[in-house]
C-alpha cells in the first residue's frame, strides 16, 4: 500500500545564499587546518572529536543503542523531510541542507542510469541515516569519512594525526595492521566507525519489506569509506565479494560527490516519482 505524505518537504528560496561556488573536480574534498577559515575550522573540529573518540567500545555502545530501532517510526519520505534543515559539518564542498544533496545525487544517477530505478532510490536515501543527528547524536558520530576501528589506521584517512588521541591507538589488541581481524575476513566482519552509513544499512535490513538489491545496501553501508574506495587502504581486510562490489561503490561515489553544485532540483515536482520507488522498494512505516 502506498504511504501518503503531507505537503512536502522543502522549497528553497533561490534568492537566499544557499548556493556554493562552482568547482572543478580537483577542488572537491579539500581539507586543511586553516584556523582563519571558519568552514575548515569547523570540519577540523568535527574530525578531531571523531578520531579521538570513535573507539571499539564507543562503536559497540552506539551500535547497541541505535539498533534497538525505537527512536521514531516514519515512512521514508517523511524521514527525508527531517534533513531539510540539516547541514553536514564535515563537508567542505557544500553547505546546502542535506535534503537538497539527496535529490541532486538521485537525479544525477537517474540521468546516467535511467533503467536502474533502485539505483535512483539509493541515491535519494544514502544519507538518511543522518537523522541520528536530529535525535541527539553529535555530528562527529554521524557524518564524515568512515574507517575500521580495532586495527591500525590507514594512511589516507583525513587528518590521520588526530587518531593519536584515540585510546585504541595505544592498545596492542587494536593498533596493529590486522588488529582484531583476520586477513581478508571481509568488510561485513569489520567494525566500522559509527555513522550514518552503518546505521541506515541496519535500518533497511531491519525493515522486512525492503527489497533493494545487495548492491544498493552495499553502497549505503560503505559510501563514506573513502580511505578504502578512494585512498586504497584496508585491502588486506577485503574479501572477494568486497572487491567485486568496489566498482559499484565507485560508480555511486561519482554522483554522491560531484552532484554537489549550485543547481537546485525542483523537489516538489520530483516527489511523485521517488514516492513510487519508495512504495516499490521500501514500503510502509520504517523503524529508526
Amino acid at each position: 500500500m502506498a504511504v501518503s505524505v503531507g505537503e512536502p518537504i522543502l522549497l528553497i528560496d533561490p534568492s537566499q545564499n544557499y548556493r556554493p561556488d562552482y568547482k572543478d573536480v580537483e577542488e572537491y574534498r579539500i581539507y586543511n587546518n586553516n584556523q582563519d577559515d571558519e568552514m575548515q575550522k569547523m570540519i577540523y573540529e568535527t574530525y578531531r572529536q571523531m578520531h579521538s573518540k570513535q573507539s571499539v567500545d564507543f562503536v559497540r555502545d552506539r551500535m547497541s543503542h541505535w539498533t534497538q530501532f525505537n527512536t521514531i517510526e516514519l515512512p521514508i519520505m517523511e524521514a527525508l523531510d527531517k534533513l531539510n534543515n540539516f547541514v553536514d559539518e564535515s563537508d567542505p564542498d557544500i553547505s546546502l541542507p542535506n535534503l537538497v544533496h539527496a535529490f541532486q545525487t538521485a537525479e544525477d544517477i537517474r540521468k546516467a542510469h535511467p533503467d536502474l530505478d533502485w539505483f535512483h532510490l539509493t541515491g535519494l536515501i544514502h544519507d538518511l541515516g543522518k537523522v541520528m543527528a536530529i535525535y541527539g547524536e553529535p555530528q562527529w558520530a554521524v557524518v564524515g569519512d568512515t574507517f575500521p576501528v580495532g586495527c591500525a589506521y590507514g594512511d589516507s584517512n583525513v587528518y590521520k594525526e588526530l587518531f593519536d588521541e584515540n585510546p585504541d591507538a595505544k592498545n596492542p589488541k587494536y593498533n596493529t595492521k590486522y588488529g582484531m581481524y583476520a586477513k581478508n575476513c571481509g568488510l561485513d566482519q569489520v567494525l566500522m566507525s559509527w555513522g550514518h552509513d552503518e546505521y541506515m544499512y541496519r535500518v533497511l535490513k531491519n525493515h522486512k519489506t525492503c527489497t533493494l538489491p545487495e548492491e544498493a545496501l552495499y553502497m549505503i553501508r560503505f559510501h563514506s569509506f573513502y580511505p578504502w574506495h578512494k585512498g586504497g587502504d584496508y585491502y588486506h581486510l577485503c574479501s572477494h565479494k568486497d572487491l567485486k562490489m568496489l566498482d559499484w561503490i565507485r560508480e555511486f561515489n561519482k554522483f554522491d560527490l560531484y552532484s554537489k553544485s549550485p543547481e537546485l532540483p525542483d523537489i516538489k515536482t520530483l516527489i511523485p516519482y521517488y514516492q513510487s520507488l519508495i512504495d516499490k522498494y521500501i514500503p510502509g512505516i520504517v523503524k529508526f
